[in-house]
């Protein structure tokens, strides 16, 4: 019984199938006792708040390639897929319900909020990883994690446990970034620093011995009512006979110094600036340099509090205006200027951050740092991939401040300390005294032998930082601190692939912790890609609105053809792509090109499945050696090999789009459009049979070929195709079958150099007969001239293609053509030439069309362009049209009148020949 497919691919159904299928079957599930050499990947955790969009579809299609390619090579792969639980993101979604319903999570509790937020993770929370699948991703289902999971909150624990016994881990009163929306603390790689036009105030300082003032300007005139001093450059010959003299602070009467500090630049303003040691980072590091007193001036929520005196209670902004307005009715204001400035705001919070004095937790970079400072330095680990991202990312772990890792929210990892509030009157105060544990039973055990049996503990209600449960994702997935075999076979893992803004945030986290809790660094390689950007070039966000989803045109070309359109659209690693997107239609020309594609290889394999008689290719066997072979079935399996060699080389060397172009122009070039036109007739009922068994033997193994070579960047059509090629059941799969090896001995560059004169000959006489308008079913006749014996031995032996494929009856092969010939006489008489390298290509016309009434279908034509060219010349010509018009109609007459005059010259030219 012959197999075959369905005239028509229906995208839809078939990935939905093998999606199930492989999932069902755990297909990609990783198995340590197996052995061989790992290759694993971590997923980039997307936030379990998450929806699909186009970062992620082509972050996980990358990773998909790379996946199931070094799994059909024969390495045992792991890729674990899953989520962050994203601390801020989902109290955010919490609070707006509970806002909603006129509550706040204080009203709740504690222990009711975590419950409602783990309501929502259990519904909503796999939103992300279900649409993941519908990109057919290759990740072991089995291993998901979630970073508050039961294994990973006991890493989480016994990682901090562990860097606070070694003093890494600190609790301080610092500087931070404080987000008053969201009332946390946020690192400085969740800042987003955005230029405003704002103002920038100059007001007077006087003196307090009455001799005068210093002028001082700010963009933030409210925290003056936390100034502790004024600060000039040592240097400075204006001011040097001040320094050590006292100002007085308007409103708020205080007496507070001038200070000498090199960090002034006395080039810029007055050479004079306030100093506000609790709310700014630079005049902090003065404040501590000089011992000058730290007053803040501000509550959490971003009002100003009792040290702001009148202002008490107002919000800040609002604070601000009243400042200046009491400020020029103090009459100290000197004047306001316009002034773009860069203002840093809260990525989750979006507002402006407060810098604000709060203790917080801490852990001690420097050690960290230096770690994965000498991996890099001394061992080039991890690789970088492009390798310009190396220095980025030294540069980032050479400059890194301690990292602040306490976040004032409820969702997330509580911090695993207690305090003896019983010595502290039942608060928690910045001077409470802690136990750092994993239990709260071990805590008051240690407790109680510090303070005694009546101690009262009181836990730490702030959680984590989630980039530090995230830090530990390459190796708390695979089991640690157990040791797990998991652990001891796939770690450290062998590629990372993310985008270059989380350098930053997640990789060189990544690399310090791994580096301090497993002495290695966490993958191999870190490759690093570009960013989607929208169809007009522009980075998609949700601010411009100018995502594009993924899902829309998975629904409408299929997941194949998105995946492909992404891979093959990247020019070199780590570059950017451009998604071509039309946003009235939500159709995509790219996209829709790629479904074409799988529509040509569809289209292909089922005729080759139409010809091979129900037979697969393990039943047909290999092709015969060289001596069996014909010449255009050496050529495919010489092409062949040669893309299986380029494809390997590509992907091994992270070329993932070069790899996918290579395949789409071997495979609709090549395969569809010349070896299957060029075999049609060997597989005729009255062929050779010698030669048709060939013929089948050759398009099974090529094709067979072909779907594992495509494999990795369309998964679903070609499993689908695979099966029914080779008739297999379901007991295996695509997915897991070798990865073609080249045969360099079959790979033959002068026989492929032969086929693409050949190529050209067919080109050019095809083109000859649309330019003389002769029937495709008239057979022509046609001279070959060229002066190289060695053209005319290559056109002589793939004559039969050349008459096959461009309908030549008689074909003429001459080294040179007499004077009395058409082609001699410049190609009058009834003739047509062209030229495809150094052969000359003639086909005599007469008998074939009739000449008289080709040459008045020629004329005619000519006759109505040229008076189309007069009418839009004369349009443009029309001042009044040029100015009316509006650009786009004045340009589109431009262009219509050039491809006019184009189309007359290629007619006349037409004409000449007659």
């Amino acid at each position: 019984m012959t197999a075959n497919l369905p005239p028509q691919y229906d995208p839809q159904a078939t990935e939905a199938k093998w999606q199930k299928y492989w999932e069902d079957n755990q297909t990609f599930k990783a198995d340590p006792e197996k052995g061989g050499e790992p290759y694993c990947v971590v997923i980039p955790p997307p936030n379990v708040t998450g929806s699909l969009h186009m970062g992620h579809a082509f972050e996980e299609t990358l990773i998909d390639v790379l996946v199931r390619y070094h799994r059909m090579t024969g390495r045992n792969t792991l890729w674990l897929p899953g989520t962050d639980h994203a601390s801020i993101a989902v109290q955010t979604i919490l609070e707006k319900q509970l806002k909603a319903e006129g509550k706040t999570r204080h009203d709740l509790g504690r222990e009711k909020f975590l419950e409602r937020a783990w309501e929502w993770k259990a519904e909503s929370g796999n939103t992300i990883t279900n649409q993941l699948r519908s990109l057919g991703v290759s990740v072991d289902w089995s291993r998901e994690r979630f970073t508050m999971d039961e294994g990973l909150s006991a890493a989480v624990l016994e990682a901090f446990v562990r860097l606070y016994d070694e003093g890494l881990i600190y609790r301080g009163n610092y500087l931070v970034n404080w987000c008053p929306a969201s009332q946390s603390a946020v690192s400085d790689l969740e800042v987003d620093q955005q230029e405003v036009e704002g103002h920038l105030w100059h007001f007077r300082y006087p003196l307090t011995d009455g001799s005068g003032y210093l002028e001082v300007a700010t963009t933030r005139p409210e925290t003056m009512l936390g100034d502790t001093g004024v600060a000039v450059n040592p240097q400075d010959d204006r001011y040097k006979h001040l320094i050590g003299k006292t100002v007085t602070l308007p409103i708020v009467n205080r007496e507070i110094p001038i200070i000498a500090d090199e960090f002034v630049d006395p080039t810029f303003g007055t050479g004079c600036v306030k100093v506000t040691p609790a709310h700014d980072p630079n005049d902090f590091e003065m404040g501590k340099r000089h011992n000058l007193p730290f007053i803040n001036i501000m509550n959490k929520d971003g009002t100003l509090n009792e040290n702001a005196g009148e202002f008490q209670g107002q919000d800040r902004f609002v604070a601000r205006k009243n400042v200046v307005q009491r400020l020029e009715s103090d009459g100290v204001l000197v004047k306001i200027e316009d002034y773009k400035h860069t203002v840093p705001y809260s990525e989750r919070g979006k507002v402006p951050v407060e810098p604000l004095l709060s203790t917080q937790w801490f852990v001690k970079i420097d050690p960290l740092s230096q770690r994965a400072l000498e991996a890099l330095d001394q061992s080039n680990s991890p690789v970088f991939v492009p390798d310009r991202w190396t220095k980025v990312y030294r540069d980032w772990l050479v400059k890194l401040k301690d990292w602040c890792i306490s976040r004032q929210l409820w969702w997330g990892h509580q911090i695993p300390a207690w305090y003896a509030v019983s010595e502290t009157q039942g608060e928690i105060t910045d001077t409470t005294p802690f136990i750092v544990a994993k239990t709260e039973a071990e805590a008051k055990e240690k407790a109680t032998a510090k303070f005694g049996k009546e101690v009262q503990l009181a836990r730490d209600p702030d959680v984590l930082d989630t980039w530090f449960s995230s830090g530990l994702w390459p190796f708390s997935t695979l089991g640690w601190p157990d040791e797990t075999k998991d652990l001891e076979f796939y770690y450290p893992t062998t590629t990372l692939v993310t985008g270059f803004d989380i350098i930053f945030f997640w990789v060189a986290r990544m690399t310090m912790m791994a580096g301090h809790f497993t002495g290695k660094m966490p993958f191999d390689t870190v490759y690093i890609h570009g960013l989607v950007l929208d169809e007009n070039g522009q980075k998609m966000s949700k601010s411009k609105n100018n995502g594009i989803d993924p899902l829309l045109l998975i629904g409408k070309y299929g997941t194949d053809a998105l995946r492909y359109t992404l891979v093959k659209e990247v020019v070199g690693a780590g570059q950017n792509i451009r998604m071509e997107y039309d946003r009235k239609t939500d159709e995509s020309k790219s996209v829709e090109a790629s479904r074409n594609f799988t529509n040509k290889l569809w289209n292909a394999a089922r005729f080759v499945m139409m010809n091979l008689e129900g037979q697969t290719p393990e039943q047909l066997g290999s092709p015969s050696g060289v001596g069996g072979l014909e010449l255009c079935d050496r050529w495919i399996v010489s092409r062949y090999y040669q893309v299986v060699q380029e494809s390997r080389n590509c992907l091994e060397n992270y070329g993932l789009g070069e790899a996918a172009k290579g395949l789409y122009e071997f495979i609709w070039g090549d395969f569809c459009d010349w070896y299957i036109e060029l075999v049609k007739s060997r597989l005729q009922q009255d062929a050779e049979p010698n030669s048709k068994k060939v013929a089948q033997q050759t398009f099974a193994f090529v094709l067979e070929g072909i779907l594992k070579l495509l494999h990795p960047f369309m998964p679903h059509i070609t499993e689908e195709i695979w099966h029914t090629l080779t008739q297999t059941g379901d007991d295996r799969c695509l997915a897991l079958q070798a990865y073609p090896e080249a045969d360099i001995s079959l790979i033959d560059p002068e026989l492929e150099q032969q086929f693409e004169l050949l190529f050209g000959t067919i080109r050019t006489i095809r083109n000859l007969r649309a330019d003389a308008d002769i029937k495709p079913s008239v057979k022509v006749t046609a001279i070959l001239q060229s002066e190289s014996e060695k053209e005319r031995q290559i056109i002589s032996d793939g004559s039969v293609y050349i008459q096959d494929l461009a309908k030549v009856e008689n074909l003429t092969v001459t080294a040179s053509l007499d004077a009395e010939s058409p082609l001699g006489n410049g190609g009058q008489g009834g003739s047509i030439a062209g030229v495809v390298g150094t052969v000359q290509v003639l086909i005599p016309l007469a008998g074939v069309v009739d000449l008289a009434a080709l040459r008045a279908k020629l004329e005619k034509k000519l006759s109505k362009v040229e008076a189309e060219i007069k009418h839009t010349a004369a349009r443009l010509t029309n001042q009044k049209f040029v100015d009316k018009a509006t650009p786009d109609v004045v340009q589109g007459a431009r262009d219509a009148l050039a491809e006019a005059e184009k189309q007359a010259e290629i007619l006349r030219d037409r004409l000449k020949l007659f």
